[in-house]
């Protein structure tokens, strides 16, 4: 007797594994590669894993498998004009498939996610931006419409019938 093949699907499976990852990273355990960012004279270093940051960055990638093995398994990235908040967001991001910035700095976190070649981050920020351009449009369109009833109002003093004597 034939059996149907079934499909077996965790629907936690992969933000758990992102949640491990991100704790491992945390605790700097198998970290294979530690990431030095630059930004006027402000320096931080971030141990992460080839892997996460391959499988997100294409710019990552890139490095990682055209690199020449120096030093063993561990490797060393230096990225300058990389603000420190900046690149710790991304990293928070790439692990975690969410981060929470000033709205100011989701900018900054797209030139970073264009400039690390993050498909991911890069749709976000564009999804946010068209979030925040399309409340700022409505504000607006509702701001306009009022002073344009108000100056209609103004305009058109309502007619009060004159009471007989």
């Amino acid at each position: 007797m034939e059996s149907n093949p079934v499909l077996l699907e965790s629907k936690s499976s992969p933000i758990n594994l992102l949640n491990e990852m991100q704790q491992l990273r945390l605790l700097g355990h198998l970290c294979d590669v530690t990431v030095s960012v630059e930004y006027q004279g402000v320096r931080a270093e971030f141990p992460a894993h080839k892997a996460v940051l391959a499988a997100t960055s294409k710019f990552f990638k890139e490095v990682f498998l055209n690199e020449e093995p120096v030093d063993g398994p561990h490797s060393n990235v230096f990225l300058n004009e990389v603000q420190v908040a900046d690149f710790a967001s991304f990293l928070e991001f790439v692990y975690t498939a969410r981060v929470e910035v000033e709205e100011d700095r989701v900018q900054r976190m797209l030139e970073i996610a264009e400039k690390l070649k993050c498909l991911d981050l890069s749709e976000t920020c564009f999804q946010l931006k068209r979030q925040m351009l399309e409340s700022v449009l409505l504000e607006l369109q509702n701001f306009s419409e009022s002073q344009n009833s108000e100056e209609e109002s103004a305009a058109h003093p309502s007619a009060v019938p004159a009471a007989k004597a």
